[in-house]
């Protein structure tokens, strides 16, 4: 017997629809819905263990998002044919997920709980990445699992001045906003995407309007909600507490706490005078107490370490290394850092610093995108690196963790647009972060653009990142810049943005408490504008502008456009030309056909090598214009002609015929040309008879007058 379906539908006012139903699928999960748009199907389940391990503090969220190549009707890549480990793409829509949904369950819920998403079906006018957080919500709303104020994302473009809600890849080609939000029905709790160089005022409009949209996806929720029956939310055990412990830490840590924090110190120094007062509060404490109760006495400090840290910033206006709340911290900057590499800098702001490289190819070097929902690839790409050093610890390497797929993302659609159309290289950027507190991505960036106009890409602006905080208490405020790591861990706000001196290119934020008003975001980019255009200027004291060349040791590049059908010659039977010509000049030859024509990468350090390519693909693709006269070089002497070749196109032959030589009749061609000699000839175009192409030398000269025949 087919189960009782539930459906809520959302209309998004422009003809399109999502739906959202449960009771088919996967019931044994504590909740499951399936959410459709178009053809696009995606199925999320949520469950939560019944019981906490003991000992754990925290809430172990998994999100997890996975494409499935069947739901585009196609096989997956490599020997394997079975998805495997998950893509960039699908972890960075984990983590838009993730960061709007783990604030909102309860600070004492500690159950392993996993969210699950998958696309099922795939249409290609819709991108299921915006679908995914309403997904994931739903399925909560559905369950007994305590998650108490929905949410939902979307993305919202900018297409010819007006705000789209959710569009197609192809809309989204021609917007000049890429921006995925998450929120509840009171507030905005996540932001990321990328613009081209919006203004404040901009970007706020868009968050609102996305807001909007996202009330009604909720509003749908609470329905469906409704009319599945609302399950009773089930009970679990929460965080052991004891008053009479918390008071003694905090009256014995509090006031030292305020005096350490309110003084402004280093990280280190800092973290060894915490760590002191912790150790004078457990000395309070008994062996058996601390035994007993070791772990409230540890959740009870850091809980007062916070009020304190959190007060000397609202009362004092004073932050943990001693700046004002505006104030950017020291930055100093260096390029050409490595000797080898193509593109290199420095880039330290306090105790972050970011090591950048760029390396330049061709076309061969694109980064290859094969997903489900998109194929394509990218000829600009940044990678991001932070080892465990970099924060002064020693941690097992276990590969690229999610944080550095989802720092060097922000960092690369920060960068991406200020790259000009026309730039020929494929350009990877790398950026090792070698000391971090505080925002090593928006280092990144820094590092970035110094790093590409050192590497001589003629970027069209610089731009510049920085990370803003947040610290309230529901009536006062502080908005932070350049937060430290402990400002952000602490704070209630992460809101990173990026752009040049004209406007933003890219944002992330993260917001951990409900309620963040509009006016404070409009505080926030105000303060994030005039502390990115200070780091603006101390990058661009270091390097004003792109090198005008690449580097001498850094391969050039140059790019010629062919007719299609001499694409084989210039390949050669196996692709024997192109192998002797890379060999014998030093580069590297790259051959793409675009519209029926050739477009060919030369790449190569020495500037004869690719000379030397450039001549022959003028030979090859020489082609001598009727009526017109060149020069020519006798390199084969025959009975009935000469084989010359063309001077201005080696290689590039033709028949001068005997009966074209001149005007006289010529018995022996030897007496009017011999091997090696130079002169010019005329292109007759081809010959009617013999369908070849046709020269003459005797064209050039006179025609001697005819003598006149004697009675």
């Amino acid at each position: 017997m087919i189960p009782q379906l539930f459906v809520e539908k959302i209309d998004l006012g422009d003809g399109r629809s999502i739906t959202i139903e449960t009771g088919r699928l996967a019931k044994q999960a504590d909740g499951s819905v399936v959410v459709r748009m178009g053809d696009t199907m995606i199925l999320a389940t949520a469950v939560s263990a019944r019981t906490s391990n003991p000992g754990v503090d925290f809430l172990p969220l998994t999100v997890d998002y996975r494409e499935k190549f069947a739901a585009a009707g196609r096989f997956p890549g490599g020997f394997f044919k079975r998805e495997a480990r998950p893509s960039d793409s699908e972890v960075l829509t984990m983590r838009l997920v993730d960061r709007v949904l783990r604030p909102l369950f309860p600070d004492d819920y500690h159950a392993e709980t996993q969210v699950m998403i998958q696309l099922m079906s795939h249409d290609e006018t819709v991108m299921p990445d915006a679908l995914a957080g309403l997904a994931a919500s739903a399925a909560l709303a559905v369950s007994d699992i305590p998650f108490y104020n929905l949410i939902s994302e979307v993305r919202v473009a900018r297409i010819d001045g007006k705000l789209v809600i959710n569009p197609s890849r192809e809309e989204l080609e021609k917007s000049d906003i890429d921006m995925m939000i998450g929120a509840s029905m009171d507030s905005v709790a996540m932001v990321e995407g990328e613009m081209k160089e919006i203004s404040e005022a901009e970007m706020i409009e868009a968050i609102k309007f996305a807001h909007e949209a996202i009330k009604v996806q909720i509003q749908a929720q609470y329905r469906l909600q409704e009319a599945f029956g609302k399950k009773e939310i089930r009970t679990y055990e929460g965080e052991r507490e004891n008053e009479e412990i918390y008071k003694k830490v905090k009256d014995a840590a509090y006031d030292k706490i305020y005096a350490i924090a309110k003084v402004g110190s280093a990280k280190h120094e800092r973290g060894a005078a915490f760590a002191e007062v912790k150790e004078e509060v457990k000395a309070l404490f008994t062996e058996e107490e601390l035994a007993a109760d070791g772990d409230l006495v540890s959740k009870y400090f850091y809980k007062t370490n916070k009020e304190a840290v959190r007060n000397v910033v609202l009362e004092l206006g004073v932050r943990l290394d001693g700046r004002k709340t505006t104030d950017i911290r020291p930055i100093w900057c260096e390029i050409d850092y490595l000797p080898r590499v193509h593109g290199s800098s420095l880039f330290t702001r306090g105790e972050t610093q970011a090591l950048a490289t760029v390396t330049l190819g061709t076309s061969r070097e694109a980064n290859q995108i094969d997903s489900p929902s998109e194929q394509g690839e990218e000829k600009f790409y940044l990678h991001y690196n932070f080892p465990p050093f970099s924060t002064g610890e020693a941690k097992p390497l276990r590969g690229t963790s999610r944080r550095e797929v989802g720092h060097g993302n922000l960092a690369q659609r920060a960068l991406k647009n200020m790259i000009p159309a026309d730039c020929p290289y494929t350009i990877r950027v790398v950026s090792e972060v070698l000391e971090s507190n505080g925002s090593s991505s928006m280092a990144t960036v820094c590092a970035g653009t110094m790093a590409l106009m050192d590497a001589g890409v003629q970027m069209v602006k610089p731009v510049s990142g920085i990370a803003m905080g947040l610290i309230t208490d529901g009536e006062k405020f502080a908005v932070l810049s350049d937060i430290l790591g402990d400002e952000d861990h602490l704070g209630d706000m992460d809101f990173k943005v990026t752009g040049t001196a004209d406007g933003i290119t890219a944002c992330q934020m993260d917001i951990k408490i409900d309620g963040l008003r509009y006016d404070i975001m409009e505080q926030a980019l105000a303060q994030a504008r005039d502390g990115r255009l200070h780091i603006l200027g101390k990058l661009t004291e270091t390097i004003a502008s792109p090198r005008a060349d690449v580097k001498a040791h850094a391969p050039k590049i140059i790019t010629r456009t062919i007719p299609g059908n001499f694409i084989g010659a210039l390949i050669g039977p196996g692709g024997k030309v192109i192998q002797e010509l890379q060999k014998a000049t030093g580069t590297t030859i790259v051959i793409n056909e675009v519209d029926e024509q050739g477009v060919v990468e030369i790449l190569g350090t020495d500037p004869e090598g690719i000379k030397t390519v450039l001549a022959k693909i003028d030979a090859l693709t020489f082609k001598p214009q009727m009526g017109e006269a060149y020069e020519v070089k006798v390199i084969k002497m025959l009975d009935f002609g000469a084989v010359v070749e063309y001077t201005a196109a080696p290689g590039n032959e033709v028949l001068l015929h005997v009966s074209e030589l001149a005007w006289e009749r010529t018995e022996n061609v030897a007496d009017v040309v011999k091997m090696g000699d130079v002169f010019q000839v005329k292109y007759l175009g081809i010959d009617p008879k013999t369908k070849k192409e046709k020269v003459s030398k005797k064209a050039l000269v006179p025609r001697p007058p005819r003598e006149e025949k004697k009675e």
